[in-house]
C-alpha cells in the first residue's frame, strides 16, 4: 500500500489515498502558503526493513531492504512511445508505485490520458493575470508543471525521503511566467507483519510566485491525482471504498471523504492504494473526483 500527507498515501496488497478541491481560492487571499498532505499506506504495525532513497539518473528510487517501493521522476524522462507529443514530457511525480509483494498498482502515460502519471499534482481551471492557464491538460500548451530541483535526499532511523521544488508555468504569457511555486516533502517507511505495507507521507506546499494571485474557480477535477494500473481501465475493473462506506463510482464522485481506497486485480490477486486526507488540509474532509470508467481519482 502507499500513503501520503498534506495528503497521505500507502501501498500494499491493498492500498488507500486522497485529494482536495472546491470554491474559488486565490493564493493572495489565503496565506501565501497552500499546504496539502497525502499518505500512501499498506497495513501492518511491526517495524520493517530500513528504507533507502538513492538518486539514480533522473529518478530517486526508494527501496525497503532490497524491494523497490516507488520512484520519484525528477527531471523529465524519455517519452515511452514515439507517438506522444513533446508537450506531454514532464517530471515532478511518483511512478511506478509497487506493493510489498512487488505488484505494480500505478500507470504512467496511459493512452487515453497521456497527462496522468502515478501520483502527481496539477490545477485545471485557473485564472492568472487575466489569462486562464490549464496546468493539468498539458497537451493544450497553456500551462505546465516543471521540475526545478531536488534540495535534499535523506535516510534516517529506518525512514527515507527528499525535498524537491516544482513550478507551475503559465505558457499563455509571453515569455512564459511562473504562477505558482511548489515544494514536495516526502517521507517513506516500511512496516512488516502478516499484512506488510509501505507508507508514504507527501506534503505539498504551494505559494504564489509573486504578487499576482492564482485563482482556482470551482471545477470537478484538479489537485492531487492518482492513476491506477492499466488493467483497471473500464467501469467494472477498479474497486473503490471511501471513509463514508461508499463503494460506487457515481455515488463516490464529488462526495467528501477522510480517505479513499482504490484497487483491482493484479497478477491474480487484489492490490490497491489508500489515500488519506490530512485533517489539517484546506476544506478537509475534501471532495473526490472518481472517473466514471477509468482508474483515476483526485482530491
Amino acid at each position: 500500500m502507499a500513503t501520503t500527507s498534506a495528503r497521505r498515501i500507502s501501498l500494499s496488497p491493498e492500498i488507500r489515498g486522497l485529494p482536495d478541491r472546491a470554491g474559488r481560492v486565490s493564493c493572495g487571499m489565503m496565506r501565501p502558503l497552500f499546504l496539502l498532505t497525502a499518505v500512501l499506506t499498506v497495513r501492518t504495525v511491526c517495524a520493517g526493513p530500513a528504507v533507502s532513497a538513492k538518486r539514480e539518473g533522473t529518478q530517486i528510487i526508494f527501496r525497503a531492504g532490497e524491494r523497490e517501493m516507488f520512484r520519484y521522476q525528477a527531471e523529465p524522462g524519455p517519452l515511452p512511445r514515439p507517438d506522444i507529443k513533446e508537450a506531454f514530457r514532464r517530471g515532478g511525480y511518483l511512478s511506478p508505485l509497487l506493493t510489498p509483494s512487488g505488484k505494480l498498482i500505478s500507470d504512467d502515460f496511459p493512452p487515453n490520458h497521456l497527462h496522468h502519471h502515478g501520483v502527481w499534482w496539477a490545477w485545471t481551471k485557473t485564472e492568472f493575470e487575466g489569462r486562464k492557464p490549464d496546468f493539468w491538460n498539458m497537451g493544450d500548451n497553456s500551462g505546465r508543471v516543471e521540475f526545478v530541483a531536488v534540495d535534499a535526499v535523506w535516510e534516517k532511523e529506518g525512514a527515507a525521503g527528499f525535498t524537491a521544488r516544482h513550478q507551475f508555468m503559465d505558457l499563455l504569457a509571453s515569455p512564459p511566467k511562473a504562477a505558482l511555486l511548489e515544494t514536495w516533502d516526502i517521507r517513506a517507511t516500511a512496516e512488516d507483519g502478516p499484512r506488510p505495507r509501505w507508507v508514504i507521507d507527501l506534503t505539498s506546499t504551494q505559494t504564489c510566485a509573486g504578487a499576482p494571485p492564482l485563482v482556482l474557480p470551482v471545477y470537478h477535477y484538479g489537485g492531487l491525482g492518482f492513476r491506477g494500473h492499466r488493467t483497471w481501465d473500464g467501469a467494472e475493473n477498479a474497486r473503490f471504498l471511501t471513509s463514508s462506506g461508499i463503494t460506487g463510482r457515481v455515488a463516490g464522485n464529488t462526495s467528501t471523504a477522510r480517505w479513499l481506497w482504490t484497487g483491482g486485480s493484479v497478477e491474480g490477486g487484489i492490490a490497491g492504494i489508500t489515500i488519506l486526507s490530512h485533517p489539517d488540509n484546506f476544506r478537509a474532509p475534501q471532495p473526490l473526483r472518481i472517473h466514471p470508467t477509468e482508474p483515476f481519482i483526485c482530491f
